[in-house]
């Protein structure tokens, strides 16, 4: 798998990133190490004839060699992504900003952290949920709406720990929703559908871009540092 060069060789003191943007979905586990019972994939371009590429994968390659002083940061845009990286920790926000860590580690005992580095990910939406690619975010173009709103965030000041970027993501994305899904009628869904290539219903965007991690850390607290 392509993925594996990114951490071959990695040293104290490296910062990795790993970017996808693109199209993912789930299938059922058997092994029971999901807490809803579905791995996430990722669906390359390959993926009709060479398979989809299972969170289990993904948790083997990039997540398991990083060793001590070894940091990697994942950036996931894709629909059910939530948990993509299958790291051991889910960092669950309400609306108001208050969180929790969701411990995800498989009751089978699986190790799913690293061999001592550091893995944080931020992903485009819950397992549960899709990512949409849209142009109501840019007014120009169709782009990811969670890449979109990491960016923006980064740009505006927001980025200054894990905890503001989550929330500037989430305030985005809900507000842009809540303007698109107000109204109703005929009209307002033809034109969500022309401003969104067809992928965003007429409710506007429903998407909550997630943090997961190796360990636990207070997200408002830890400053982001790629």
């Amino acid at each position: 798998m392509a993925m594996y060069w990114l951490v071959q060789g990695c040293q104290p003191g490296d910062s990795l990133v790993f970017h996808y943007s693109g199209h993912g979905a789930q299938q059922r586990n058997y092994s029971g190490d999901e807490v809803d019972g579905m791995d996430e994939t990722l669906c390359p371009l390959d993926f009709e004839t060479q398979g989809m590429i299972v969170d289990d994968e993904i948790n083997t390659a990039l997540v398991r060699p990083l060793t001590p002083g070894v940091k990697l940061h994942a950036l996931i845009d894709a629909c059910h992504s939530g948990t993509a990286l299958d790291l051991p920790f889910l960092c669950r926000m309400n609306r108001s900003g208050q969180y929790v860590w969701e411990d995800h580690r498989p009751r089978s005992g699986v190790w799913k952290g690293t061999s001592g580095g550091e893995c944080i990910s931020f992903s485009g939406c819950d397992d549960d949920q899709t990512s949409a690619d849209t142009s109501a975010l840019s007014k120009i173009t169709s782009t990811g709406a969670m890449t979109f709103c990491f960016i923006q965030a980064i740009e505006r000041g927001q980025g200054t720990t894990y905890g503001s970027i989550l929330t500037s993501m989430r305030s985005t994305i809900r507000s842009t929703g809540d303007s698109m899904g107000s109204g109703g009628g005929a009209v307002t869904s033809l034109i969500t559908m022309l401003l969104t290539g067809g992928s965003v219903s007429s409710g506007g965007l429903k998407q909550d871009p997630q943090l997961t991690a190796n360990e636990p850390f207070d997200v408002y607290a830890k400053p982001f540092s790629l």
